[in-house]
């Protein structure tokens, strides 16, 4: 059995997350059954997609249950870009779309110079460089880190969401990989 279960919705960077993963010598499968992902040692919700279509899929399939029984029951869960906006109560993207609920808060369009905010940046206070691609950022009193005075990371019990790419980010994203993975 994997030890890592990358939820399937139907988009997202399940292979680039999967290959970094392999790089750190964890097994891993993607899957939305409901059974994989409550049961699962790991669980990632992987980035990129829309916000829409990635809820229609979760509730289609019943992971947005199996995801909100995790939570329920401690079970680590780490949330990556779209990932982690999808643990909130509401997104603007696509018109607006209920979140899963797992974290308060909601995600606003970015408005800027720099949209969608491509390239590395440095994450406070961990102090770490990491690759971002997102045109929208996450509101939530459970933020645990910034990067260019957006929220990037925000923790709540078991889950752990963080708005860059990891699997993207080079040794600094595989050691944060590896640290989520360890045991506490």
């Amino acid at each position: 059995m994997s030890d890592v279960v990358v939820v399937d919705y139907g988009a997202g960077n399940t292979r680039s997350v999967r290959a970094a993963l392999t790089h750190i010598g964890r097994t891993s499968i993607v899957s939305s059954d409901p059974s994989s992902i409550r049961d699962a040692e790991f669980v990632i919700l992987p980035g990129v997609g829309s916000a829409r279509s990635a809820m229609e899929h979760l509730d289609r399939t019943g992971a947005s249950r199996a995801l909100h029984e995790r939570f329920d029951g401690g079970v680590s869960t780490l949330g990556i870009c779209l990932g982690m906006q999808l643990a909130l109560e509401t997104t603007e993207e696509d018109g607006g779309v209920a979140g899963l609920g797992l974290l308060a808060g909601y995600v606003r369009r970015l408005h800027g110079e720099r949209v969608p905010r491509l390239g590395w940046a440095r994450v406070e206070p961990w102090g770490d460089t990491y690759y971002f691609a997102h045109s929208y950022a996450v509101e939530s009193a459970d933020a645990v880190a910034t990067s260019d005075g957006v929220t990037v990371a925000v923790r709540r019990g078991p889950f752990l969401g963080v708005q860059f790419h990891p699997e993207k980010s080079g040794p600094a994203g595989l050691n944060f990989l590896e640290r989520c993975l360890s045991p506490a």
